[in-house]
């Protein structure tokens, strides 16, 4: 089921069908799935692995074509753009947080988020000021010129949303962002995560199993075998509190 339509409405999906072909047969992993996210929410997707919920997120977001359906994302449909234009709509709207981090190993966490930003046509000075004040916000201005090596993995993921956060995207898209972090560290990501809701304004859709994280959401949708069994909105616990990150 989805919500009725809202005003603000940051990206809307209906339809959305996609399989895989194994040796001779096929996995439908979407089955004609409906979905939408509001700016300053805080949206979990959840289910179990294989549930489709990454695949949905990959089809929202323009990394993977749905065989069926239409995403209207800001106010564009998606998947009728070529793909030059896919690729810049990910760029200049987009950020993504991966459960691997995905960080240059040989890069500061200065450089690592500078990195993106010289591809949206910020000076280098620009670049770096802004790479700054996204690190700071995460709790990391002390740890600007230390390598993945140097960080714990909460430090890692930590410089991850910053990367995402410095581009100022109005969609945020999450796959499994706390599952290689401890609960304290995991506790800190996801409220960074309702910190870009609350004051960037972002729609961020957060894929998760982790049930601990359901206290910080605006709403939460349960999907399984492809199709969306649950979809509430809630009033979250942890919505009054915002990380209090030490420099320290």
């Amino acid at each position: 089921m989805t919500s009725a339509p809202h005003k603000k409405d940051a990206i809307r999906a209906t339809g959305l069908s996609k399989r895989f072909k194994t040796g001779r047969s096929y996995i439908e992993v979407l089955k004609s799935v409906d979905f939408d996210a509001r700016h300053g929410d805080l949206t979990m997707v959840m289910g179990p692995s294989g549930s489709g919920k990454s695949t949905l997120v990959a089809a929202l977001s323009g990394l993977l074509r749905p065989d069926a359906g239409q995403v209207t994302a800001l106010g564009q449909d998606l998947w009728s753009l070529p793909t030059g234009r896919i690729d810049r709509f990910r760029l200049d709207h987009c950020g993504f947080i991966f459960q691997g981090f995905n960080l240059f190993s040989a890069l500061t966490a200065m450089e690592q988020v500078t990195t993106v930003l010289k591809h949206t046509g910020l000076s280098k000075a620009e670049a770096r000021e802004r790479a700054a004040v996204a690190l700071k916000e995460v709790g990391l201005g002390h740890r600007l010129n230390q390598r993945p090596a140097e960080l714990s993995g909460g430090e890692k993921q930590r410089v991850a949303i910053a990367r995402a956060l410095a581009k100022a995207p109005q969609l945020l898209f999450a796959d499994e962002p706390t599952s290689a972090l401890d609960g304290e560290n995991g506790q800190i990501v996801i409220k960074l995560l309702q910190r870009a809701a609350k004051d960037h304004g972002a729609a961020v859709i957060c894929v998760t199993h982790d049930p601990r994280l359901e206290a910080y959401a605006d709403r939460i949708i349960h999907i399984e075998d492809g199709e969306i069994l649950d979809d509430r909105r809630v009033t979250p616990d942890g919505a009054a509190s915002q990380p209090q990150l030490t420099e320290a």
